[in-house]
C-alpha cells in the first residue's frame, strides 16, 4: 500500500536537497535554513530533503555536518554548541530551524529527514508523530533509521512515517537484484531507496535494481542530480524521484508536457 507521503503529489518527485540555497557567491542564504526552505517552497517544491543533529541543549536541529568547520570555520561538533549560539551564527545566513519549527512553519511541505546522529533518533519521536503522514525518515544507518521510526510509533503516531533504506539494505537490494532474486524480505517496511547513480566504479542505479524495487512497490530516488539532461535521463530509466540542489531547475525539466 502506498504511503500517504507519496499520495497526491507530482511524479516524478523533486526533492529539494537541503532546501534551495542560492548558487550566487554573494548570497547569504545557506543550506538547511529557513530561507533556503522558503525559497524551495516558493519555487514549487513539494518535498524538501534535510538532515538533523542534536545540539548541546538536546534540541533536534536541521544541520548536515558533524561540525561547524565547513560552513563557519569552527571545528566544534554541533553536539557541543548551545542552540541559541547556533541560531545566532546562522541568523545572517538564512536562520536556524529545529525539526519542530520546520514541520510547523512549512505545513504544506513533505519532509525527507536524514537522521545524522544516534542522539537524534529518540527525540524525533514526539516531534514527528503528529506529522508522520508527510515525513520520510532515513539514515545511512539502518539501525538508526529503525530506532527513529520506532520512536515515532512509540510517541503515539497514528501511522509510521515513510522510510527509505539505509546503506546495508541498499547493498542487499543491489546484490539480490543482480541475481534476479526477490528483495521483498529486505525491503519490508521500506517505501523508497535513495541512491547515487554511481559509487566509484560501481553503478548503483541499475535497471535490475529499479525493476526489483518496483516489483515490491518501492520507489527509487537518485541523488544529487543538478543537470537537467541527467534528470530526464534517469527518470526515463525508471527513477521515481530526483534529489537536487536545483529544485527550481528540476521542476521545469521534469514538468509534464
Amino acid at each position: 500500500m502506498t504511503h500517504p507521503y507519496f499520495l497526491g503529489s507530482q511524479h516524478p518527485r523533486v526533492l529539494a536537497h537541503r532546501g534551495l540555497a542560492s548558487t550566487d557567491e554573494d548570497s547569504s542564504v545557506w543550506e538547511n535554513t529557513a530561507a533556503a526552505f522558503a525559497a524551495a517552497h516558493a519555487a514549487g517544491a513539494e518535498y524538501i530533503e534535510t538532515d538533523c543533529r542534536v545540539t548541546a541543549d538536546g534540541d533536534v536541529v536541521l544541520f548536515h555536518d558533524e561540525t561547524l568547520e565547513r560552513l563557519l570555520g569552527d571545528p566544534r561538533p554541533v553536539s557541543d554548541v548551545r542552540t541559541f549560539e547556533l541560531a545566532d551564527l546562522l541568523a545572517p545566513h538564512g536562520g536556524l530551524l529545529t525539526v519542530a519549527e520546520a514541520l510547523t512553519g512549512f505545513p504544506e511541505i513533505r519532509f525527507n529527514i536524514d537522521v545524522k546522529a544516534d542522539a537524534a533518533a529518540g527525540p524525533l519521536g514526539p516531534i514527528i508523530a503528529p506529522h508522520a503522514h508527510r515525513v520520510l525518515v532515513t539514515s545511512f544507518s539502518d539501525a538508526r533509521r529503525r530506532r527513529a521510526v520506532d520512536a515515532v510509533l512509540a510517541a503515539g503516531a497514528e501511522q509510521r512515517p515513510a522510510t527509505s533504506a539505509g546503506r546495508d539494505t541498499i547493498m542487499a537490494l543491489r546484490a539480490l537484484s543482480a541475481l534476479r532474486l526477490s528483495p521483498a524480505r529486505v525491503l519490508r517496511d521500506v517505501d523508497a531507496v535513495q541512491i547515487p547513480e554511481r559509487r566509484g566504479p560501481i553503478r548503483v542505479f541499475a535497471a535490475s535494481l529499479v525493476r526489483a524495487a518496483h516489483r515490491v512497490g518501492v520507489e527509487v530516488h537518485v541523488w544529487t542530480v543538478n543537470d537537467p539532461e541527467d534528470m530526464r535521463r534517469l527518470v526515463a530509466a525508471g527513477a521515481d524521484g530526483i534529489v537536487t540542489d536545483r529544485a527550481d531547475v528540476a521542476l521545469k525539466a521534469l514538468a509534464s508536457p
